[in-house]
């Protein structure tokens, strides 16, 4: 997808502006799971989200390309913080927009990075569409959700990844629009490894599974999880191709998996976790058999969920969406 020259400019864009996140092999985990556990802490971010390194890359790149008119651009949270952190380092104007009834805190933090937000559609496509026809009013550039530099810089996490814990056995990586997993399995390749790459979706929202075993992008008539993160019903045709030719499996969980996972993160090392943030955790569950005594990393890939859902999975809960 891109030259490892292309990556080391990336990274060194990414740790101007953030530290490096960690990754520890928790035993507590292990007895969960059956293997040996690494957690990629992507909670600890800037944003609380592993989006902030893409969108750092992005708009400097955005930038020293002259591209210096306001953006606008669609998500459901992680996507929307990214960018006007990138953004406001740059000093470019962004538009965040969302669906209603998107997350009130997440919703909070675009507008406190200095983002304009606008809260239109049912979900992530229908937001998309009035991202269309707010750019061609007022003359602003859209930006994707799914982009090279968005992958390059989001691959810096799995470097760190496997420069800390070696070759894995397996990364389990949650799948939304497929940065991230794209970003993992472009750092297995690029260091060489033998790491099996699965990718991870919400049962309520399987566009990339069903694209997966159909061989191309595919599309679905709703995306209702709790776990906004992955909450997509049209997979992106790049993102496809890429991950569809690098991942080993697709694995799809429940809401109960889900908020089971978050359940678990705080109960044994008091982390927090967001649906998609737990999603990586509940899969290698579900595959304990098949990982008994190997090597596994998860990725934590965020820890933004509001208060009033967390107590939901608190008190053995699922969140309704």
């Amino acid at each position: 997808m891109f030259s490892k020259s292309d990556y080391e400019k990336a990274r060194e864009i990414v740790y101007q502006h953030m530290m490096p996140t960690l990754q520890y092999n928790w035993p507590l985990l292990r007895q969960v799971t059956g293997c040996e556990t690494w957690v990629k802490h992507e909670n600890h971010t800037p944003i609380g989200a592993f989006k902030v390194r893409g969108g750092i890359v992005h708009m400097q790149r955005r930038k020293e390309a002259g591209l210096t008119n306001g953006v606008i651009t669609a998500t459901r949270g992680n996507h929307g913080q990214s960018i006007p952190f990138g953004a406001r380092i740059a000093g470019i104007a962004t538009t965040i927009v969302v669906p209603l009834g998107n997350s009130v805190e997440k919703n909070a933090a675009i507008k406190a990075l200095g983002a304009e937000l606008i809260e239109a559609g049912s979900d992530f496509v229908e937001a998309l569409d009035t991202v269309k026809s707010v750019s061609a009013e007022r003359g602003l550039d859209i930006l994707p959700s799914f982009h090279e530099d968005l992958v390059m810089g989001v691959s810096t996490y799995a470097h760190e990844l496997f420069d800390t814990a070696g070759e894995l056995d397996a990364v389990y990586v949650p799948i939304g629009m497929g940065s991230g997993c794209c970003g993992v399995i472009s750092a297995r390749d690029m260091l060489g490894l033998k790491t099996k790459v699965i990718g991870v979706v919400a049962e309520n929202a399987n566009a990339y599974a069903l694209s997966f075993e159909t061989g191309k992008a595919m599309e679905t008539n709703s995306a209702n999880t709790f776990a906004d993160g992955m909450a997509v019903r049209v997979a992106h045709p790049e993102a496809v191709a890429y991950i569809n030719k690098g991942v080993d499996d697709i694995v799809i969980v429940s809401e109960e998996e889900i908020a089971n996972a978050i359940r678990i993160y705080y109960r044994n090392i008091h982390n927090i976790a967001e649906g998609a943030g737990a999603a990586a955790l509940a899969a290698l569950i579900q595959q304990k058999d098949k990982m008994k005594g190997k090597r596994a990393g998860v990725i934590l890939s965020g820890g933004n969920i509001d208060t009033d859902q967390y107590l939901t999975v608190l008190g053995g809960g699922v969140p309704k969406v």
